[in-house]
């Protein structure tokens, strides 16, 4: 009983969905080797549309911007975003543990990682139908999930 409880547990870790996302990414950079081929087809897919990008890499409403999006989160979780962090620090001038020794610590880290971990799992799929609509639109096989 306590192997099936771990398996569960471990099949829900941050870390597993870290790296089910990082490898749908790389499925599908693996599998889009003509980026520019996404440019100007369309979101018309419902799932593909409840998360807008930033409009710095959102510009057409095409799926190009989801690829360069996913791309770039995946860069970010694989090399980390220390550069940005610092530079929002400097700019508020204040210390975030000054202001998280004031809060619940252990409340704010699950409810962070909780929330972390529902946006892994909807960029994962996000991915996976790039992935799949790309090959629709290349006409290499079927959705192939």
């Amino acid at each position: 009983m306590m192997q099936i409880c771990d398996s569960y547990n471990q099949k829900n870790s941050l870390f597993n969905a870290m790296n089910r996302f990082i490898g749908a990414v790389n499925n599908m950079d693996q599998t889009v080797m003509v980026p520019s081929l996404l440019r100007d087809v369309p979101l018309d897919e419902g799932e593909m549309k409840t998360v807008k990008p930033p409009s710095t890499y959102f510009q057409h409403g095409d799926m190009y911007g989801y690829y360069v999006l996913l791309k770039s989160i995946r860069n970010d979780i694989e090399w980390g975003i220390l550069q940005g962090d610092e530079r929002r620090k400097e700019k508020l001038g204040v210390s975030t543990l000054e202001q998280d020794d004031e809060e619940d610590l252990e409340k704010l880290f699950h409810f962070h990682l909780n929330g972390l971990h529902a946006v892994l799992s909807k960029l994962t799929r996000k991915a996976n139908t790039l992935t799949n609509r790309y090959k629709q639109e290349i006409g290499i096989g079927g959705c192939g999930h």
